[in-house]
């Protein structure tokens, strides 16, 4: 299992954004793959967020993400926000933060 992290900075209209978001991860939770997603918004920073996505493995993220279902939804997102996108894998198999 790989995690999606991607951390992302409004500079334009947040609803907007939210409606980009919305078609996105429709998309992307029918995707073969995916498990499943969730949005945080950093405290006292209306317009910073957090994106984290589970997926099987990076090759069905990529594959998704390379789609042109995905790509048709998210050309909208470039103008309202930076992204700082990551795949990430787990290395504290026992949860430990000590690890």
């Amino acid at each position: 299992m790989v995690t999606f992290v991607n951390k992302l900075t409004i500079n334009g209209d947040v609803q907007e954004f939210f409606k980009i978001k919305e078609s996105l991860t429709e998309y992307m939770c029918v995707q073969p793959g995916y498990r499943s997603s969730s949005m945080l918004r950093q405290v006292g920073k209306d317009n910073v967020f957090i994106e984290v996505a589970e997926w099987d493995d990076a090759a069905s993220h990529q594959r998704a993400v390379r789609s042109e279902g995905f790509q048709a939804r998210v050309k909208g997102l470039g103008g309202l926000a930076s992204v700082e996108p990551g795949l990430y894998e787990r290395v504290d198999e026992g949860g430990n933060a000590d690890a």
